[in-house]
């Protein structure tokens, strides 16, 4: 049996990258201004159904700007899921703001509509402002954006929707993100499609994409000498990564549907082991499954999370542990969580699986023997 390192989501180039960069090198336009991020947030904006996209360094920057444009100033909570990557909750530190955590839903693993309206109602009671909510969508499973928005409007607040792991996802018949005032997009080298890094920021306000746009070249004013009235910063995409991303758009349909027979191959050769159990699809939506989440349970499976990580490892198979929740985190000691038994029990059980586009079969066969050999 082959021994070659599987990766938990390595990146896979779909054939026209080359010749896209060879058009931007072909252009001169390599610094962060050419048709190519253009036309890369044009095909954004068809497919997600936003009215605008605004091509960034990174999904962290197009969360950052969006709190900004959305008006999160010092002392402001903002509430974001527990059950994320620390990137959806640290640009509103950066801002001065505080940050407050909602529980996942069992059954969707995202933010809990019933507990952010809870948390909502008691920042209302302390005379707390809300700037912005945050919710994540898992593993390339959309949160419930009309239950959620339909919280945040009854309060005043706006909605960033951190969809970084969900390009690719429908919620009903709309793309991951459609909805919310702003939402954040990544193109990191483990994402569905990747520029080698970069992210985009969607937005149906026209006023608020082009000052993202703005603040992301440094806020410079519209003169022949470098004229500044506000702090902007460095975080626009190159052209470079725009082509490569303009390449990676052309197969992203057909990405999702190979990450979700990935999914579906396992849940078949995994599914009636005793003690192991997947991600559940919401109702309202149809995952792009991102990556393959395994959970253990440790009363009927003979190994841990932990047990198996090291296993494959051991036969050079990368795989990692569900997110550890932002409220269990040293750098949030003090937030405050509602809920959170959910959260830490999906860490706790929860386990990564091997999910880039470029496995074969066999691949997905070697990891699940593995699996089956720890489990039983």
């Amino acid at each position: 049996m082959s021994n070659r390192r599987i990766f938990l989501s390595p990146p896979h180039m779909g054939g026209s990258e080359l010749e896209q960069v060879h058009a931007v090198f072909d252009s001169n336009y390599i610094a962060p201004a050419g048709p190519h991020i253009e036309r890369f947030e044009q095909r954004m904006a068809e497919y997600t159904g936003f009215g605008h996209c605004v091509a960034l360094s990174s999904g962290t920057a197009a969360i950052h700007l969006g709190l900004r444009l959305l008006g999160v100033r010092p002392g402001d909570l903002v509430i974001a899921s527990t059950l994320t990557f620390i990137a959806s909750v640290s640009p509103a530190l950066w801002l001065g703001a505080e940050p407050l955590f909602v529980d996942s839903c069992e059954q969707t693993w995202t933010m809990d509509p019933a507990l952010l309206e809870r948390a909502l109602e008691q920042a209302h009671r302390d005379g707390r402002r809300v700037g912005a909510v945050v919710p994540t969508d898992i593993y390339g499973q959309c949160a419930d954006y009309d239950r959620i928005q339909d919280v945040c409007q009854r309060f005043g607040v706006p909605l960033l929707t951190d969809a970084a792991e969900a390009l690719g996802a429908r919620y009903g018949e709309r793309s991951a993100g459609k909805g919310a005032q702003v939402a954040a997009f990544s193109f990191n080298g483990n994402k569905i499609i990747t520029c080698s890094g970069g992210g985009m920021l969607a937005t149906d306000n026209r006023e608020l994409a082009e000052h993202a746009r703005k603040l992301s070249q440094q806020a410079r004013e519209p003169f022949v000498h470098y004229e500044h009235v506000e702090m902007g910063y460095n975080y626009r995409m190159s052209n470079v990564c725009a082509g490569i991303g303009l390449g990676q758009m052309d197969v992203l349909h057909e990405r999702v549907a190979q990450r979700r027979e990935i999914f579906s191959l396992y849940s078949q050769l995994l599914g009636r082991v005793s003690g192991i159990s997947f991600m559940p699809e919401a109702a309202y939506g149809r995952a792009s499954r991102w990556l393959t989440v395994m959970l253990l349970d440790p009363e009927r499976c003979a190994a841990s999370p932990e047990q198996v990580r090291l296993a494959l490892e051991a036969e050079n198979i990368e795989s990692r542990p569900v997110w550890k929740p932002m409220h269990c985190q040293p750098v949030f000691a003090g937030a405050r969580c509602e809920g959170g038994a959910v959260a830490e029990s999906l860490f706790a059980r929860g386990l990564c699986l091997p999910s880039g586009t470029a496995m074969t079969r066999a691949d997905v066969e070697r990891v699940a023997g593995i699996i089956r050999e720890c489990s039983a």
